[in-house]
């Protein structure tokens, strides 16, 4: 028997597909979101105007019920309808609790 068929039968079996992931949904801390200072309001409001396309940035957003980082380049940035896209993830400007970026010296 060859190496690899040998290992195969020692892989671990998952009788129950689709278990884990729910026990980790069920593991997840749902937060409510938080109401932003008017101080910070207007903070995050400078930074998204120095944001340009093809900068790279970390965003930290409320999604699902919890807040996520994500960090990517900016491939769009609508004015308009008030989104952000990095990463082809669409992040509206109200769910954005946080911006960094090397161009922003905190």
């Amino acid at each position: 028997m060859d190496r690899g068929s040998r290992a195969k039968q020692f892989m671990p079996f998952d009788a129950l597909k689709g278990f884990r992931e729910a026990v980790a949904e069920k593991e997840r801390i749902l937060v409510s979101k938080r109401d932003l200072s008017e101080e910070k309001k207007e903070e995050l409001d400078w930074k998204l105007k120095q944001i340009q396309k093809e900068d790279i940035i970390t965003v930290e957003c409320y999604q699902n019920r919890e807040y996520v980082q994500v960090t990517g380049m900016v491939t769009r940035m609508d004015d308009v309808g008030r989104a952000l896209e990095i990463a082809n993830r669409r992040i509206a400007y109200t769910d954005i609790s946080d911006l960094k970026c090397d161009m922003f010296q905190e």
